[in-house]
């Protein structure tokens, strides 16, 4: 299954060692699927996780983001977009995530985020889930 990662779910697995989304990043690292990136998407997780608060509660440093993404760029599918529908969503951080997807011919957006994600998802056929159900699904 062909699937991208949200930035908060990205987030979520790096600030607690429980739950779904450490699971779907730990899958995506073991290769349990295919994940798909972009340069955009991979530019949004750093800046993001980067963040002081994020870093103080995952108790990480900028050096630790740094050898994750590299880990998840060694494993991931490079996806290059080649077709921009923007602006379908309100938030550009969640266009990267629907460019990357539907460049990527994903099948499914892992993300916290149903209500802006899910519909635009839909609309190019791609599935859109939270990670408890994405765990379901991905059999993760």
């Amino acid at each position: 299954m062909r699937v991208v990662l949200d930035t908060d779910v990205m987030v979520a697995g790096l600030r607690s060692n429980a739950g779904a989304s450490r699971r779907i990043v730990r899958a995506a690292l073991s290769k349990r699927f295919e994940l798909l990136l972009s340069v955009p998407l991979m530019v949004e997780y750093e800046a993001v996780m980067k963040r002081r608060e994020h870093l103080a509660a995952a108790g990480a440093s900028s050096s630790d983001i740094d050898r994750i993404l590299d880990a998840l760029a060694s494993v991931g599918t490079p996806v290059t977009p080649a077709f921009s529908w923007r602006p379908v969503l309100s938030d550009p951080a969640d266009e990267m995530v629907l460019e990357t997807a539907v460049n990527g011919i994903a099948d499914m957006i892992v993300t916290f985020n149903l209500r802006h994600l899910g519909k635009a998802a839909s609309r190019f056929g791609i599935r859109a889930s939270r990670p408890p159900e994405a765990v379901r699904l991905l059999e993760v």
